[in-house]
């Protein structure tokens, strides 16, 4: 059985600010491009033979409405001078037949790099624990991705940080990887 297996992944990010947290909610949303759909929440599986594509491939294969399976990290706040970070890491195995992972964080205090670092920190290790031991994990910082001896293909991460600006003010960070069934 085949089921819903992706065939296509992309990642995306955004903020948003408003008077509510839904609003800096959807805001945020809005700066991603993936407000117009209805959002369906999923664990941490990178597909096997999922193809990596740029957002912008991504939005066109979209229609307003569309259920949307995504690993959202989202993090909000209303607290003056409050640093809000989302992050989305992923590993993919050499062999494509095989799948990887997808990790999510959510953060305070993090910088967009820190926060990146750490996801992709996180969806390596659960890749290596799979594939092998994780204490053979090493990242190769000339290719600045995790490496487990010729397993791992690549490692990466999206992420995005914001300052709460305004006292009261909502301030909402999304980071996402959408995946899509055709």
């Amino acid at each position: 059985m085949s089921g819903f297996v992706p065939t296509h992944i992309f990642f995306t990010r955004g903020v948003g600010r408003g008077e509510t947290q839904l609003v800096s909610f959807e805001a945020a949303l809005r700066d991603a491009g993936i407000a117009p759909y209805n959002l369906s929440s999923i664990s941490s599986i990178f597909p096997p033979h999922a193809e990596m594509i740029t957002r912008e491939e991504g939005l066109k294969k979209l229609s307003p409405g569309q259920i949307l399976f995504t690993v959202l990290a989202r993090n909000t706040s209303n607290e003056l001078n409050r640093m809000i970070s989302a992050a989305i890491g992923y590993a993919i195995p050499r062999d494509r037949s095989k799948w990887g992972y997808l990790s999510e964080h959510h953060s305070f205090g993090e910088t967009e790099k820190v926060a990146g670092s750490f996801a992709e920190k996180l969806a390596a290790e659960m890749l290596a624990s799979t594939i092998g031991s994780s204490a053979q994990l090493a990242y190769d910082k000339q290719k600045e991705e995790y490496v487990l001896e010729d397993k791992i293909l690549t490692t990466g991460s999206i992420s995005s940080t914001a300052v709460v600006l305004e006292s009261g003010e909502w301030t909402t960070v999304v980071a996402a990887a959408v995946l899509i069934v055709e």
